[in-house]
């Protein structure tokens, strides 16, 4: 027991509760992204998602391991596609756009909520000074971050991505089918563009971007907050 008690001591419980705060958001961020899309495309007619239990927020029908560790490592990441069936949508090409687009506007939406409640959390920690809200406020923040990465990484037109889908939606029908040919190579450029580097300048403009464009539209909790108890 002494020898238990003497490993407690030794932990840096900063650091676990850092990353356990990462963690939590990454499955957040994923599972937001893809109820997003099941949500989507069943309201353009096609009701595989629902079938296979995917319009939940339970993070354990969405998250795929690797692609959260690798949110929280780079902040770019991915889970376990929505299944989805574009032969049941209402109008195929339409239905496919806006269940693609659903996923990043989701994470664009999800953002928002977690600049406000950063504001909110950001008050009571400087005026409070507790650990309670400091961490909290962390966790809104690393949220606002990756969930605008995943946005916009997904935004980009490489197949498997959102984007790809998006474009295709809007090419003529010959363009369409011969991109839809070659889908499966674009995990391997994807890859490739990863590894290389060539996305992150890009990548990382587009994500500060959004934050900092959502920050000032999202403080207003703050200046609330302030009126309020002062």
């Amino acid at each position: 027991m002494h020898a238990f008690h003497q490993w407690l001591l030794q932990l840096d419980l900063g650091s676990l509760y850092m990353m356990l705060l990462t963690v939590v958001s990454c499955m957040l961020c994923v599972t937001v992204h893809e109820c997003c899309h099941g949500l989507a495309a069943y309201a353009m007619g096609d009701p595989t998602a629902k079938q296979a239990g995917r319009l939940t927020l339970n993070p354990l029908r969405h998250i795929d391991l690797v692609g959260v560790v690798m949110l929280a490592l780079v902040k770019f990441g991915w889970a376990k596609p929505v299944p989805v069936d574009m032969r049941r949508f209402r109008n195929p090409k339409l239905g496919m756009a806006l269940t693609a687009l659903a996923g990043p506007l989701g994470n664009i939406l999800l953002t928002a909520v977690a600049l406000m409640l950063h504001a909110v959390c950001y008050f009571y920690k400087f005026y409070f000074d507790s650990d309670f809200w400091m961490y909290l406020d962390m966790f809104c923040v690393y949220t606002a971050i990756l969930s605008a990465g995943l946005g916009v990484f997904n935004l980009i037109p490489v197949p498997p991505l959102d984007g790809s889908k998006i474009l295709f939606a809007v090419l003529p029908p010959k363009w369409y089918m011969i991109l839809m040919r070659y889908e499966r190579y674009g995990m391997i450029v994807l890859a490739a563009l990863l590894m290389t580097g060539v996305l992150n300048g890009p990548l990382d403009v587009m994500r500060s971007g959004v934050v900092n464009l959502l920050t000032p539209i999202c403080s207003w909790p703050f200046a609330l907050l302030t009126s309020i108890y002062f």
